[in-house]
């Protein structure tokens, strides 16, 4: 039963990329945000309230639940808590987007996702999976590798997005590093993150978890990259949108 519960998981992640990637609707935050979409609240404020509870829900759940714990356990809770502390305490009240406000829609389905993600994860890890899984395997330490890769990409692309608006209003063209090569290096790297956990922790929800990820992630890069090109003329024609190279 638990298994179908998560192909299904996998499945709402596949219509959503088809929905977003195939339709004429942007999410509607940041340079996309409208208010057609409903009362609004802090851009800050709505990036903290939606990830916390990612943060909480997975740690919780696995050490609540009854298999007994084990270090691979207590790795995936680190990746896991790394990249979500900085999500809910730490980027949201580095961007400099004083005044902007999220659509409550998008902080809702945000809080959603990672209420059913974190219970997925969080339940397989706590009361499913096989017990004494070894570390030292090429998927556990290959998958750590690639987790913190991503995070550096991740953080290293917002830094330079966040600096951009340092003392101007308004959007540049980011430049330099891997923005010659892709439109969005930020959503690329958490991509790369959630990948590498998944490897890392080889089982099915970890996997749910990075497909979402690309599903959520590679429209959003695509509407970046076509608001870009909309918008300043000059814009690099041989960047690409999310994959050096490629795509």
């Amino acid at each position: 039963m638990f298994q179908l519960v998560v192909w299904i998981w996998i499945g709402a992640g596949v219509f959503t990329f088809l929905f977003l990637r195939f339709s004429k609707i942007r999410a509607p935050y940041g340079r996309h945000s409208s208010l057609q979409w409903g009362p609004t609240i802090s851009n800050k404020w709505g990036w903290f309230w939606m990830e916390v509870p990612a943060l909480l829900i997975f740690p919780l759940i696995t050490v609540l639940g009854p298999r007994e714990k084990d270090l691979l356990s207590w790795i995936l809770i680190g990746l896991w808590s790394i990249h979500y502390i900085n999500r809910a305490f730490i980027f949201p009240f580095r961007i400099k987007t004083k005044g902007k406000k999220m659509p409550l829609f998008i902080a809702a389905s945000g809080l959603l996702f990672n209420i059913i993600n974190g219970i997925i994860n969080g339940y397989y890890l706590g009361f499913l999976a096989p017990k004494d899984a070894p570390v030292t395997t090429i998927f556990v330490i290959s998958g750590i590798l690639f987790f913190f890769i991503g995070f550096y990409i991740n953080n290293k692309a917002d830094s330079k997005l966040i600096a951009l608006r340092n003392g101007i209003s308004g959007y540049k063209i980011p430049k330099g590093w891997l923005f010659d090569k892709i439109s969005c290096p930020n959503h690329f790297g958490e991509i790369i993150e959630w990948t590498g956990f998944a490897i890392a922790a080889w089982n099915l929800p970890a996997a749910s978890f990075a497909i979402w990820t690309f599903c959520n992630l590679a429209p959003r890069a695509a509407n970046h990259h076509s608001w870009y090109k909309d918008n300043f003329k000059d814009y690099p024609i041989n960047r690409k949108i999310l994959i050096p190279h490629i795509w």
